[in-house]
């Protein structure tokens, strides 16, 4: 083979996706929720290109997060983000103290002194008629938008900004994962309505070609023989049509594909929408501006599911120190503060 042929050669050789540690864990944790994919067709070939590509995505996506916000109580009046998630500073210190998700990691990790973590919430827009100074009047029945943060949860910590984004990247890629497995249940039901669509083409074929009941009691037209020729034909068609249905492999196939498209697509999937919005200290969204409102911006995380539901995310720094002892009860602490 002379060197231009062996160039072209060459080229034309598919470039095997080159699988680093990161992308073998995600294959690993995959593997783990259906271990049945390992017998598919070249599956690490094509996962570890699958993978990537929702990698790629993830890394930028988590990456685009804002940095953490202080969670002390004191630092709520300076932060018009967890101003606005939170009414007072009671409310912060009793949401946090809390926390079990804290109060496990903190006890795991001894020598570490503030938690990295994610901040989850329910966000509720509520359309009202409020009161508005416009220079030196005051206008009633204006109509108002307020924003109101509930059901703040704590649910994932690292003992830094790097750890945790990294924690959060291995759930988004086992987020979309599970989005390929639940293609998988659609795709399962699909195939086995396309074996009963089979199935039921079969019966009237053969019934055509003369099988069964009718061809003895003589109902139905006659076929000629050019028809039970192309019925003949039609027939051995469906019988490999179901044989290839009923074939491991090829469910196997199916399944490793699920995972796959949604993979190779994770935007299509998961992602983060973005609002910059401007709040006075009432939580009112002030369009125009003005005196004592800030503007912040608001990541909302869209889960997919049976409902699909929108949850505001937040990453913030907790410190031990903020931590009340264990069973101190919250509410009772606040009154005497």
């Amino acid at each position: 083979m002379g060197m231009l042929q062996w160039l072209l050669h060459r080229d034309r050789q598919p470039i095997a996706m080159q699988k680093t540690p990161r992308i073998d864990d995600a294959i690993q944790r995959i593997l783990a929720m259906n271990p049945r994919l390992q017998m598919a067709r070249r599956f690490e070939e094509r996962l570890t290109k699958a993978v990537d590509i929702s990698m790629r995505y993830t890394d930028a996506l988590t990456a685009s997060l804002p940095s953490a916000h202080s969670a002390k109580a004191s630092a709520w009046s300076s932060d018009p983000c967890m101003r606005a998630f939170f009414a007072t500073p009671a409310e912060l210190d009793k949401v946090f103290g809390r926390s079990e998700t804290l109060r496990a990691f903190f006890n795991e990790n001894p020598g570490v002194p503030e938690a990295y973590a994610t901040l989850g919430m329910s966000m509720i827009e509520r359309h009202v008629l409020g009161v508005a100074v416009e220079g030196d009047s005051v206008r009633h029945d204006v109509p108002q938008t307020t924003l109101w943060f509930g059901d703040h949860r704590i649910r994932m910590c690292g003992r830094s900004d790097a750890e945790l984004r990294d924690e959060i990247n291995h759930r988004l890629i086992d987020q979309l994962a599970l989005q390929g497995l639940a293609k998988l249940a659609a795709d399962s039901r699909k195939l086995l309505a396309q074996g009963r669509e089979l199935r039921q083409e079969r019966v009237a074929l053969l019934a055509r070609q003369g099988a069964g009941i009718r061809a003895v009691v003589g109902d139905g037209e006659i076929a000629e023989p050019d028809e039970l020729d192309r019925v003949q034909t039609l027939i051995e068609e469906n019988a490999r049509s179901l044989a290839a249905l009923r074939a491991p492999t090829k469910e196997l196939d199916l399944e490793l594909d699920g995972i796959c498209e949604v993979m190779s697509n994770p935007a299509a999937h998961l992602f983060v929408e973005k609002r910059r919005i401007r709040l006075d200290l009432m939580n009112i969204v002030q369009e125009q501006g003005g005196p004592a409102t800030h503007e912040i911006e608001l990541n909302f995380a869209h889960i997919p599911g049976d409902p699909p539901a929108i949850r505001a995310v937040a990453l913030v720094r907790y410190p031990r120190e903020e931590l009340p002892p264990y069973g101190l009860d919250i509410d009772a602490a606040m009154r005497v503060l």
